[in-house]
């Protein structure tokens, strides 16, 4: 079965707003670049890796990215093709930064799972399905690195199948694997995409075949072609037959096998995403789900980054659109505040460049410059009120207090660590008792990219000291059992940026004496701005 993507005349129905996930180290970042490649986004290889002057350029920026090679904040980059504009959201993949790429997943309409031929579903990966699998985000798996020895085709199939709960259906099926690897048959389109041989880059021709009987499948195989024979028959007949409508529902997984270095598979990704991929979808809010081709301009922000180019030390909002045609020059009632912001220069990400956005439709992102004003969880509206839903802030797992190596500095210590909490990568709450901040996170390696950050973006040098508590609970009910709970409790009790109150455990079994205690008390781990 083969699905062709139908151009509208309706920009809505041609975006693909999709995020990509997996386990550290699966390609994700190698894949990324090659879909802005392929994409015409940026035109040679490696421009995503760049340094210098091409540092917008990559989609993993920070100093701390490059020197350990892994993605630890998402990056939006846009691109064209065929008359389809796709948004693509890159993820972290590092498990301490979950909370970031979960709220990036709030901003999606699908997602492409990468996946290691030679490791399967890592630990990290079923995470982030989950996730999706929440918010019945439909998604496209990549197995990657098919040129280098790893499992049997099968055996990579039925895992995703069972571990995920997923029917599979294979578009492409590889004629052997690592030092055997021949090339991939397209068992839809029915054409054999052959290597060159090239020690530096594999992608060679894609010839067109009269199915797997055609004799032409042995010269393009080579040794591989009865084995390919034998193994892409039993996959069309063994696993799911490709039904766009189960996809969409996230009860379907179409598979393509690949090398994203070697550029095998990517254009076929690309193609799958512009045909089957579903366009922007509604989004749920109060007091009814927002429809994309609903007339009111109206936005939530998923994501806020701070000096993108340390040179302006510049602060982005990056606004999902969700209903009606933005305009440069629009007013927006920001719901929290109810105060109107002229969007006065909105900008796309095109790979390395910025552009000034003078339009943009439901699915697109939009960066709005702003100093402080736009925090995760914002809704922006043109005229009607409704909010958002389904933009937490996480519990953290960690609370540590920080220590200025030069006590001077605490007013540019402030602003920092206010800047980040803003952003989303901590938490930040004042005790009730006492002046010193105590920050919150979700993983370690969140430390150590605050302290990271602190020293190259504010010229601030700092260290942790432990914190008397180990996690935080946001806490509501009835106002005369909060009050009686938190004179209890003052010493334990602190206020998050937006002065909700906030129970800090000492530990584990604290917190759940804590919570038998007060019945009447809602410990939260989770808590969206009003």
């Amino acid at each position: 079965m083969t699905v062709t993507p139908a151009r509208s005349a309706n920009p809505v129905e041609n975006r693909r707003t999709f995020a990509i996930i997996s386990h550290p180290d699966a390609g994700k970042t190698t894949l990324t670049e090659k879909l802005l490649l392929f994409g015409g986004a940026i035109h040679a290889a490696g421009e995503v890796r760049a340094r210098g002057a091409n540092r917008r350029a990559r989609s993993d920026w920070m100093k701390i990215e490059q020197a350990r090679g892994i993605s630890v904040t998402s990056s939006v980059m846009t691109f064209e093709r065929d008359g389809i504009t796709f948004n693509l959201l890159d993820t972290p993949g590092h498990e301490d930064f979950s909370e970031d790429t979960y709220r990036t997943l709030t901003a999606v309409d699908s997602a492409v799972m990468v996946i290691d031929a030679a490791k399967g579903i890592e630990a990290q990966t079923k995470k982030l399905f989950e996730v999706c699998r929440l918010r019945d985000v439909p998604i496209i798996t990549f197995i990657n690195k098919v040129d280098r020895e790893g499992k049997d085709p099968f055996e990579l199939l039925d895992e995703v199948a069972d571990t995920l709960a997923l029917d599979v259906a294979p578009l492409n099926w590889p004629a052997g694997l690592g030092g055997e690897f021949t090339g991939l048959y397209d068992l839809k389109r029915r054409r054999f995409h052959k290597p060159d041989g090239s020690d530096s880059r594999l992608a060679g021709d894609v010839e067109a075949v009269d199915g797997l009987d055609d004799p032409r499948i042995d010269a393009l195989a080579g040794p591989m072609a009865e084995r390919l024979r034998e193994q892409a028959e039993l996959a069309e007949g063994g696993y799911a037959e490709l039904d766009v409508a189960q996809y969409r529902a996230g009860s379907l997984t179409p598979v393509i096998f690949g090398s994203a270095l070697k550029d095998f598979g990517v254009v076929d990704l690309i193609d799958a995403l512009a045909a089957m991929a579903p366009s922007p979808r509604a989004q749920p809010a109060l007091p009814a789900a927002v429809d994309p081709n609903a007339a009111q301009v109206s936005g939530f922000v998923f994501k806020v980054q701070a000096n993108m180019n340390p040179q302006h030390r510049d602060r982005i909002a990056f606004l999902r659109l969700a209903s009606g045609r933005f305009r440069r020059g629009m007013k927006l009632k920001q719901m929290s505040t109810g105060k109107q912001i002229a969007i006065n220069s909105p900008i796309f990400f095109f790979a390395q460049d910025r552009e000034i956005a003078d339009e943009a439709f439901p699915g697109d992102i939009i960066g709005i410059p702003n100093h402080g004003v736009l925090r995760v969880g914002d809704t922006l509206v043109e005229k009607d009120d409704l909010t958002f839903t389904g933009i937490p802030n996480f519990a953290p797992e960690i609370l540590r207090r920080v220590k200025l190596d030069d006590p001077t500095k605490s007013k540019q210590l402030k602003t920092a660590l206010t800047d980040m909490a803003e952003e989303g990568v901590t938490q930040l709450f004042k005790p009730a008792l006492g002046s010193q901040w105590i920050v919150g996170v979700v993983g370690q390696l969140q430390l150590e990219v605050l302290i990271s950050r602190l020293e190259a973006e504010y010229r601030v040098a700092a260290s942790f000291e432990p914190s008397p508590y180990e996690t935080a609970r946001w806490i509501s009910g009835e106002p005369a059992a909060m009050k009686a709970f938190m004179d209890e409790h003052r010493s334990a009790m602190a206020e998050d940026r937006d002065g909700a109150p906030v129970f800090m455990a000492r530990d584990s079994w604290e917190l759940n004496f804590i919570t038998g205690r007060f019945p009447d008390i809602k410990f939260s781990a989770t808590r969206e701005r009003a």
